[in-house]
């Protein structure tokens, strides 16, 4: 398996960061634009020079969502299908999460259509 990093503000050792703290706030997310796990899009915004790109819906089916517990690396697919957990260790994660979805990987959002032309 690959060891990705994550990077971000004091990120701890299951991708906990300055932002998101709790038990469950063991997943990191993929952006495309720099290819590179962040634990947020505030840790994200915080540690690059460059605007975040979500995870595209063309590329859900390679890895882009990181357990923070086991390392699993999970597709777009795969960790929205998982009922906020990891289908690896069963870590829970945290469902808050999908309310910032939009950040993380292309959605349905017509909000963000229009944004991104």
């Amino acid at each position: 398996m690959s060891d990705p990093s994550v990077r971000g503000v004091d990120v701890d050792s299951e991708t906990r960061c300055a932002h998101y703290r709790t038990e469950r706030d063991v997943v990191a997310f993929k952006f495309s634009c720099c290819e590179r796990y962040f634990p947020c899009y505030r840790c994200h915004a915080e540690t690059t020079d460059h605007e975040a790109v979500p995870w595209p819906r063309d590329r859900f089916d390679e890895p882009s969502v990181l357990c923070g517990v086991c390392e699993t690396e999970l597709t777009v697919p795969a960790y929205l299908e998982a009922d906020y957990r990891c289908p690896s260790c069963s870590a829970p994660f945290n469902p808050g999460c999908e309310a910032h979805a939009e950040l993380y990987f292309q959605t349905d959002s017509p909000e963000r259509d229009e944004r991104t032309g």
